[in-house]
């Protein structure tokens, strides 16, 4: 019953109609909707190529609309994650702080990065949020490299659409989808749960020793 409620709503989100019938909203719409399953890579992907080879629409503007959908759901995770890093213990919070030292002086770069890749950048953002990075830089780092991303996708798609046609087919058998997502949501519960169990003066105090003191 559960798989046959996961394989009706993954028919219904990779329906190309969606967006054939609510244009740059519908996208905008399931970027949003897409981006909010978290450590799912990219659902809204698939869509966001079918509507690339669409004459109806402009890749630019398909690119920057998503990329605008998809950072409004990252920012709700990051500052879900950021409350939740206010509910730990002191000991929890006194291992991560030199991990929060680090991501305050690179984490800008490492959420650009995640936003560069269709890989489930939620591995990246929860982390950030649990070390309380800033929002206003989260979120133009995220936005950033969304927009260049999701625009490269949707012009590449625009040009070779007839050639990588083939590679998208797969995207849309739900039980391959709930196989990935499995994978990936395993993945990110032992990345959460190291986060904050490891030792992390131990751990970056060799490399990053600047990370055991408190920054002037």
């Amino acid at each position: 019953m559960e798989i046959s409620l996961f394989e009706d709503f993954w028919t219904w989100f990779t329906d190309p109609s969606i967006m054939q019938t609510y244009g740059y909203l519908g996208i905008f719409g399931i970027s949003l909707l897409g981006s909010l399953l978290v450590f799912v890579p990219m659902p809204y992907f698939f869509l966001v190529v079918l509507a690339s080879v669409n004459p109806m629409f402009d890749p630019l503007l398909i690119g920057v609309v998503s990329a605008i959908g998809a950072t409004v759901a990252k920012v709700m995770i990051f500052e879900a994650s950021y409350a939740g890093s206010k509910l730990m213990s002191k000991n929890a919070e006194k291992r991560l702080k030199p991990f929060m030292r680090l991501v305050s002086r690179y984490g800008g770069i490492a959420a650009f990065l995640a936003a560069l890749t269709p890989l489930p950048d939620d591995l990246i953002y929860i982390p950030l949020g649990l070390a309380r990075y800033k929002l206003l830089n989260f979120i133009i780092y995220t936005l950033s490299g969304k927009i260049i991303f999701t625009v490269l996708i949707a012009w590449g798609s625009r040009v070779s659409f007839k050639y990588i046609s083939f590679l998208i087919e797969g995207a849309f058998d739900p039980m391959g989808a709930i196989l990935i997502t499995s994978i990936f949501i395993i993945t990110a519960i032992l990345t959460v749960y190291m986060i904050l169990k490891l030792d992390w003066a131990k751990v970056l105090g060799r490399w990053f020793p600047w990370t055991l003191e408190p920054q002037s």
